[in-house]
């Protein structure tokens, strides 16, 4: 479905990643808006670093070949309403680096 029939990417890719992850139940109103808002980052689990690993070892032979051919990562974690990963590949064959 990633893919929408198109085929692997083959040569250098930068993986952009947005990890949404939700606010404690216990939190204040105060403490929850204001991390909503960005001003309270997301320091506890899951750690930035697995979830890179995990989502690109799970799109390995989806939506490229190999995650060696992973070359620039551009990674966020914040707060958000709704808890998931937005991830996008974008192919760099061809473009400046």
């Amino acid at each position: 479905q990633a893919m929408n029939g198109r085929e692997l990417i083959a040569g250098p890719v930068m993986v952009e990643m947005k990890i949404v992850v939700s606010v404690a139940a216990s939190w204040s109103k105060k403490k929850t808006a204001e991390a909503l808002q960005g001003l309270v980052m997301p320091t506890k689990k899951p750690d930035a670093d697995n979830v890179l690993k995990a989502i690109c070892d799970g799109i390995n032979g989806i939506v490229f070949k190999d995650d060696v051919q992973v070359v620039n990562v551009s990674l966020s974690k914040r707060f958000g309403e709704t808890p998931g990963v937005l991830v996008r590949v974008v192919p760099l064959e061809g473009k400046p680096s």
